[in-house]
């Protein structure tokens, strides 16, 4: 059965669909698009619609990856519909952990840096949105680390 990722950040314009590219890309890599699934959501609904920031196709393109996701809300069903809601700081993880029906949906809810191996300084992935050009190249420097150990978790864990 194919295990279905959800990354959630504020927005879903910078972090989050980022991180759905990265992991996509990393998916297709291995071969693995029949095992795993993602999407991303922002727990802010004001971008609904909106492509990812501009700043972030470019940053994400200069490395490879196409960010084609349409910005949405999470909304309390997506803990049926995911296996799995990686979210990308604090104040996202209590947002999220809000919406969720009962308190056994709340272990489908992991932070991203969890899965992080190379960042250990990081307790989150900062959001770039006000940063300059290196905050965006920080944060995909953090997502390809994390998609990497996520994926290897997953497959350690089948």
């Amino acid at each position: 059965m194919k295990k279905k990722i959800l990354f959630v950040c504020l927005g879903n314009i910078c972090r989050s669909p980022a991180a759905e590219a990265v992991m996509n890309a990393r998916i297709a890599a291995r071969g693995l698009e029949n095992e795993i699934g993602t999407d991303s959501a922002g727990t802010y609904g004001g971008h609904s619609g909106d492509k990812a920031d501009p700043r972030m196709r470019a940053a994400a393109a200069r490395r490879g990856y196409t960010l084609t996701h349409r910005a949405r809300r999470i909304v309390e069903e997506d803990f049926d519909r995911f296996d799995m809601i990686v979210v990308m700081d604090d104040m996202n993880y209590e947002t999220v952990s809000r919406l969720a029906p009962d308190r056994e949906h709340l272990n489908r809810l992991y932070r991203f840096v969890e899965f992080c191996r190379h960042h250990p300084e990081w307790s989150y992935v900062p959001d770039p949105y006000y940063e300059g050009r290196e905050g965006f190249e920080l944060v995909l420097d953090l997502l390809e680390d994390g998609c990497d150990g996520l994926i290897d978790s997953l497959q350690a864990h089948r």
